[in-house]
């Protein structure tokens, strides 16, 4: 969540006049001059309570100011569910996942679910694996970095804490999580940066980071960056290499916030996975490509000998003997639900239609951005629905952040960033295709394009020359 601060003293409450007028009078339901009162503070609790409506309404109409999520090219988040999906929510946003003696359906779904992607997964064997739900990716990925670093502090017990300090490879790429991870552990994080056309991991020199303090390598399969996979097979091999010369046996982990529930559909040549011994986690966003709305992640571990046991909390809680292993106490049971209600709902051959459609959409539109001829696409969309593109080399009036600037004024959020070392030169846009963003609007985003392109043509130079507004973006 962002971390935001109180009112400021300069923050004046509007007038009382403003206040009143901040009603509109028709919200009293019988009487149109029952609400023609002033309208709550918005900095402090008010004196007294308001009409359930009325509270609805003064709500409901200050959010009507947000972006459309349908719109929202930004964001990997679900942002489309059916209707079933919603009551299912509804009837569950009430129960807390960790009463789980109190809520023992719902924990068997949450179960069921873990046994799933195990399957999904190729544990080598589904039953050994372990693994849990969380808030998302970010909370999955913190459990699967705290995992990593309990190995190998039990490892070097004689040497931690006192002389050595654990570090983590990963690639300049990675989602800022894992940066809050090692910020929060204390835990050197060490990166491979981007070099010419390679944007995400090198296997070789991630593994020329490794020394004995590596408590593991991050691999990603799909970059938030451009929405590539990052070569898991290779990377594990170039750590197989390196523990015939050194001895080191450095574990790997994958982020597979989006890719893990794309590859197993789309691609499953692909070996990236529990296939290969040297993976001992993976994580993936249920709320992504695991088509549920936010609030839900999964975190699994090949054995239980990958999770360290004190790690797990037994809690004797409501009665009950309950195993836990979380960053969160008490959250809602509805996306674990909904997970299992869309697992239910599509099976292999669905998940498969859905991610098709979206990567098709993906690879069409990127064509289509591509033949306007401004543009150089970096990806295509065809592993991640996920492509990203810069201007030609060609255009000089106008840059990627004028053409984000545009697209939001017809209510299209696309976004526009720099890439990180050692690619700081590169300034891309970036769009990503769910489920419930079809052909038909793909289509009017190009009309959209095609729109103001003219106009950004004439222009004698960029409109921004802040760079300081040119920040990479994580999402």
């Amino acid at each position: 969540m962002p971390l935001h601060r109180g009112a400021h003293p300069e923050q004046d409450e509007p007038s009382d006049e403003r206040r009143r007028l901040a009603l509109n009078p028709f919200f009293g339901e019988a009487d149109p001059t029952a609400a023609m009162n002033t309208a709550p503070p918005r900095h402090r609790l008010p004196d007294g309570p308001l009409p359930p409506l009325t509270a609805y309404r003064l709500v409901h109409d200050e959010l009507m100011l947000d972006g459309n999520s349908r719109l929202n090219l930004a964001t990997f988040v679900t942002t489309w569910m059916e209707p079933q999906a919603g009551v299912l929510m509804g009837e569950c946003r009430d129960k807390n996942m960790i009463d789980k003696d109190e809520y023992p359906r719902t924990a068997e779904l949450e179960k069921r679910c873990v046994a799933m992607l195990a399957d999904l997964w190729n544990a080598p064997d589904p039953a050994a694996a372990v693994g849990c739900s969380t808030t998302g990716s970010s909370e999955a990925c913190m459990l699967a970095g705290l995992a990593l670093k309990r190995r190998w502090a039990k490892r070097n017990a004689d040497r931690y804490p006192a002389t050595a300090r654990p570090n983590l490879v990963m690639g300049v790429n990675v989602q800022v999580c894992w940066e809050k991870f090692c910020n929060f552990w204390e835990v050197e994080a060490r990166q491979v940066p981007m070099e010419g056309g390679r944007f995400h991991i090198d296997p070789q020199a991630a593994a020329e980071l490794c020394d004995e303090n590596t408590i593991g390598v991050v691999g990603i399969l799909g970059s938030t960056f451009d929405g590539s996979y990052e070569p898991i097979a290779d990377l594990c091999a170039a750590l197989d290499a390196l523990q015939e010369r050194t001895g080191l046996d450095v574990p790997v982990h994958v982020d597979g916030a989006s890719g893990a529930m794309v590859a197993p559909f789309l691609d499953p040549e692909l070996v990236w996975d529990f296939q290969l011994p040297r993976v001992a986690s993976i994580n993936t966003s249920g709320h992504k490509y695991g088509l549920v709305y936010p609030g839900v992640g999964w975190a699994l571990w090949r054995t239980a000998d990958e999770l360290p046991e004190e790690l797990v909390f037994r809690v004797n809680y409501l009665g009950g003997d309950m195993p836990t292993f979380a960053l969160n106490f008490s959250r809602p049971g509805a996306q674990v639900v909904a997970q299992y209600y869309t697992f239910l709902r599509l099976g292999r051959d669905g998940y498969r239609a859905v991610q098709q459609a979206s990567r098709d959409v993906a690879c069409s539109l990127a064509r289509a951005v591509e033949d306007l001829g401004d543009f150089r696409l970096l990806t295509r969309g065809d592993e991640l629905p996920v492509f990203a593109f810069t201007t030609t080399a060609e255009v000089h009036a106008y840059d990627v952040f004028d053409v984000s600037r545009r697209l939001r004024e017809r209510g299209w959020l696309v976004p526009a960033y720099t890439f990180p070392a050692n690619r700081q030169d590169l300034s891309v846009l970036r769009v990503v295709c769910r489920n419930g963003f079809s052909s038909d609007l793909a289509e009017l985003l190009v009309e959209d394009l095609k729109l103001f392109l003219p106009e950004l043509r004439a222009q004698k130079h960029p409109v921004s020359h802040d760079r300081k507004a040119a920040t990479a973006f994580h999402h």
